[in-house]
């Protein structure tokens, strides 16, 4: 078996104006490394389904689901394009890209979990982990990670799943659906304070949130995590494990000011791996969230699928 990498053309045409951070081009950055590198051969090409809309209801209110479902195609309907929040654009192809986002997550869990791939990695846009039970925010409509981990305990049977989110960003949506819920255990780093301004204080007992402050460098934050995460995933045992994949806490990403490199993302992918071996079957799904300066973003995840194909 080889890692699986979900995608879709519909995730590119998603797209919130000239200078938006959050672009397509994201995608592309990522696709021109692994054609310079030669990657293809040590993954599994995917297209990425549609979600059935009772599974996102997994984490979302109907009535969210619903109200979104209207108003996405609608703009799909008439050509516009309309502003959710201050950051967070919706436009004609959102309603599209945003299905096949959240599909890619649950196919990938039933790809890993059907033994068809070792693991898998989704290269897909709008990113999830700021969407709430009933709230879109932070350029991310579904919570493609949270519906993911759902599905996998609602609809495939598993006890336990872990979440890992390493976005520079505190994953307030996903801890909004899942906190609370003792089948799950979310860990995550962020630095604080940074929007969303959220996690300093988590809301559930099955949450291990590190808040760091800016310009910490990427050897410290792997101390904190063997002090905090890891000990709590290994008395967790999960049997599959989540990765809410943000690239933007790289030194020289600017929507944060933390000190990760390349090396930093290979750490967390090798040691979430060695935790997944031992307790999960090594089953892992790892998601694009953020990451927006296009180089650092491109070798960041080059250095993420390296690791979690092994090569």
């Amino acid at each position: 078996m080889s890692t699986a990498y979900l995608s879709h053309p519909a995730c590119r045409r998603h797209d919130m104006g000239p200078g938006h951070p959050e672009c397509p081009q994201r995608l592309d950055a990522i696709e021109d490394w692994l054609i310079v590198h030669g990657m293809d051969a040590a993954l599994t090409r995917v297209d990425a389904t549609e979600v059935d809309l009772r599974t996102v209801e997994l984490a979302h209110t109907h009535g969210y689901v619903a109200e979104l479902a209207d108003l996405l195609q609608s703009l799909a309907s008439t050509g516009e394009s309309r502003a959710v929040d201050p950051d967070t654009v919706a436009m004609p192809h959102t309603w599209a890209a945003a299905l096949r986002s959240a599909g890619a997550a649950v196919q990938a869990t039933d790809l890993v979990l059907d033994r068809k791939a070792s693991n898998a990695f989704c290269a897909v846009r709008p990113p999830g982990h700021h969407a709430t039970r009933d709230q879109s925010m932070g350029f991310c409509f579904f919570n493609n990670v949270a519906i993911a981990a759902r599905h996998a305990l609602d609809n495939r049977g598993l006890r336990r799943v872990a979440v890992v989110d390493f976005d520079v960003h505190h994953g307030n949506g996903t801890e909004d659906i899942l906190a609370g819920d003792d089948r799950v255990l979310m860990v995550s780093i962020f630095q604080d304070p940074l929007f969303p301004y959220s996690g300093a204080v988590p809301k559930g007992t099955n949450m291990v949130n590190i808040p760091v402050p800016p310009y910490t460098r990427g050897m410290d934050i792997r101390e904190m995590c063997e002090a905090q995460w890891f000990p709590a995933l290994e008395e967790f045992r999960p049997e599959m494990i989540f990765i809410s994949a943000g690239f933007d806490g790289h030194r020289e990403d600017d929507m944060g000011q933390l000190g990760l490199t390349e090396a930093d993302y290979e750490w967390f992918t090798l040691r979430i791996m060695d935790v997944a071996q031992r307790h999960a079957r090594g089953r892992v799904v790892s998601v694009l969230e953020g990451g927006y300066h296009l180089g650092a973003l491109a070798r960041s995840v080059g250095a993420h699928l390296r690791a979690l194909a092994g090569v």
